[in-house]
């Protein structure tokens, strides 16, 4: 397939993937341990504005605590990240994977995907949302 054929069929198919991946379940919740160890995470720290874009070379540990949220520590700060519907498989221990082109910066409306830390294949995908900053209060 060439020309504008090629084209036709994969924004035909990234609509069907973004479709599929961006409405949450009815009564999806946190459970007990995540909440936990999202409360840990987060310990002494305060919610700053939602932002669309975070400088990805900052960050020095992605924690995945479950397929609903990923936390990106920048040191100072911990950007909380609950992709819109969810990431399915992260909670299970696949792998997230980004694709950035141009500056190294993850923006909410990204597309990521799951991948078997296994078979190395491609299980899921999801769309971010705003990243949270939790920061320490300055003394």
């Amino acid at each position: 397939m060439s020309g504008p054929y090629k084209s036709l069929s994969f924004m035909i198919g990234a609509s069907a993937l973004l479709a599929s991946c961006s409405t949450a379940p009815a009564g999806q919740a946190r459970s007990a341990k995540a909440e936990a160890e999202l409360a840990e995470a987060l310990a002494g720290r305060v919610a700053g504005p939602p932002q669309r874009c975070i400088d990805s070379f900052r960050t020095t540990t992605v924690h995945t605590i479950d397929d609903w949220t990923i936390l990106y520590d920048q040191g100072q700060t911990i950007y909380v990240q609950n992709p819109r519907g969810g990431c399915p498989g992260l909670g299970r221990g696949d792998i997230l994977v980004t694709n950035q082109v141009g500056p190294a910066r993850l923006c909410e409306n990204d597309l990521a995907q799951t991948v078997s830390p296994t078979s190395r294949i491609a299980l899921g995908a999801c769309v971010f949302g705003p990243f949270t900053p939790y920061a320490k209060p300055k003394a």
